[in-house]
């Protein structure tokens, strides 16, 4: 029997019904998947476009990343500024409302507290996400200060807060105890006060002199070092006449030494006897007003040279070490030499470079928005707050100590003054501040993002994605085509001479 062999027009029909098969298992992945095409290149005209729109999804995902990972870190950094300033409010109260009552170690409430507050203020310090430590600055892969142990009382022989307030307690009030002020009779009726080194940094420095004694003659603070001096001259004075040296301190406050008149013998506390003549009430003021320089010395002069200790401790950067009493000995030093790392340890370990602390630490959250975080243990709102809680912790008093409880009065009246925070200066709200800025820019870009995305992606589905039902009548119809293209061929490879004939 005879066949028609297949020509040239069969061969096509062949190829058209392959063609068909494949258009069919695409429209069939197309109904599964919801996709156009599985390249760029079936996309037609529109995959430039398509390739665009991944790229602008692909970074605002990378974008949404680091908002994720920025916002964890702000929330955090957040909450541990909430509490640094709640232990300066606790350690306020607890210096505004505690007794003198030391112990054994002669710390008070006071000091116990401030105590308890520096070490957890010092490891809230070194809080960290992974190896982010948020206080180190630039430096955020080491921990962002020392120990509350180093810190107060050195590190082998480098000598920690406690060593150095102590020389600067001995610098401050003398070999005397006088805070470096000397006392002088140029005449017999005469009184004269003065500093004891020009130029010192340490003690009293005096501001004025004042009596209301008839016919003395005062002579204000002059010369290098300052003097200054009361002549009663032929005048005695009279119960109730008053001589006042204003003196200033280290710390920047001001003592007025106050002595009143008396015909009481032996006289009261800040009281003068009258003597039978000018001359023995001016030996008389002078005995009482050494008296008197010597109590505030060992009180006011003592709580304010603790505070100009912790200042020159603390206040430091790369551009200024920390200060040291140049001695020993200590009490007759003159002036303040660099600390150095082998001789006095460094609190702050992170960077300390003078740039901006926010911009040490920055993220991009958008193509053109960048937000800074950045933070740094010696800011001055966190280091102010910190050397204060050291002062705290660091004072002891002896209970057999008559000048202890003025002594803690003075320092505790300085504390509460400063855990508030000088008029201009930094707080750590004010950090917390900045930070909460940048968590609501954290926020508008995510928005942003979140509304780009979805425009995006709209977008997208519209030259990548397919519409079922297109796609479902588009298979039934080329599933009719095929099926009869099918049969045709059949009856076509089934023709025999026999047939056609």
């Amino acid at each position: 029997m005879t066949t028609i062999p297949i020509g040239a027009r069969s061969t096509l029909m062949v190829r058209s019904l392959v063609n068909m098969r494949a258009q069919l298992d695409d429209l069939n992945r197309q109904l599964g998947t919801g996709q156009k095409s599985t390249t760029y290149a079936g996309l037609g005209t529109n995959r430039g476009l398509s390739v665009a729109l991944n790229t602008n999804l692909s970074a605002i995902s990378g974008y949404n990343d680091t908002i994720t990972t920025m916002t964890t870190r702000l929330q955090l950094a957040s909450a541990t500024l909430d509490r640094l300033s709640a232990i300066g409010t606790e350690s306020k109260t607890a210096a505004v409302q505690s007794s003198f009552d030391p112990d054994s170690t002669g710390a008070t409430s006071a000091t116990r507290a401030a105590l308890s507050g520096l070490s957890e203020f010092l490891s809230l310090l070194n809080t960290h996400v992974g190896d982010h430590y948020f206080f180190s600055g630039a430096a955020s892969d080491q921990p962002s200060v020392a120990s509350a142990d180093h810190i107060l009382d050195g590190d082998g022989a480098r000598a920690g807060f406690r060593q150095v307030m102590e020389e600067r307690r001995q610098a401050d009030l003398g070999a005397d105890g006088l805070g470096r002020l000397v006392l002088g009779a140029p005449s017999a009726t005469a009184v004269s006060i003065g500093e004891d080194v020009a130029g010192s940094p340490f003690g009293f420095k005096l501001s004025s002199i004042a009596t209301t004694i008839p016919g003395a003659t005062v002579t204000q603070p002059g010369g290098s070092p300052a003097t200054a001096s009361i002549d009663l001259g032929t005048t005695n004075a009279v119960a109730g006449n008053t001589v006042t040296v204003t003196v200033n301190l280290p710390d920047g406050s001001r003592e007025n030494i106050k002595l009143t008149a008396t015909t009481d013998d032996p006289p009261g506390i800040g009281q003068f006897t009258i003597g039978a003549t000018p001359a023995d009430t001016a030996t008389n003021i002078r005995t009482a007003l050494a008296g008197a320089i010597g109590t505030t010395a060992s009180t006011a002069l003592t709580a304010a040279s603790a505070m100009a200790a912790a200042d020159n401790f603390f206040n430091t950067d790369d551009a200024h070490p920390p200060q040291r009493v140049a001695g020993p000995p200590f009490d007759t030093a003159t002036a303040l030499v660099d600390g150095t790392d082998a001789n006095t340890v460094s609190w702050y370990t992170g960077e300390a470079g003078a740039s901006p602390a926010r911009g040490t630490a920055t993220a991009r959250v958008d193509s053109s928005i960048s937000v800074s975080y950045g933070m740094r243990a010696n800011e001055e709102g966190i280091r102010f707050m910190l050397q204060n809680l050291a002062v705290q912790a660091a004072s002891t008093y002896s209970s057999s100590d008559a000048d202890a409880p003025d002594r803690a009065t003075a320092l505790n009246s300085r504390l509460n003054a400063n855990y508030a925070g000088p008029p201009g200066m930094q707080r750590i709200q004010s950090i917390a501040t900045d930070l909460a800025g940048a968590q609501s820019s954290l926020a508008a870009a995510s928005d942003r993002h979140q509304q780009t995305a979805a425009t995006l992606q709209s977008l997208q589905q519209q030259i990548t994605g397919v519409s079922n039902e297109e796609v479902g009548s588009q298979i039934l119809a080329l599933q009719t085509r095929l099926t009869a293209s099918l049969q045709t061929t059949s009856m076509l490879y089934q023709m025999s001479l026999v047939n056609f004939l």
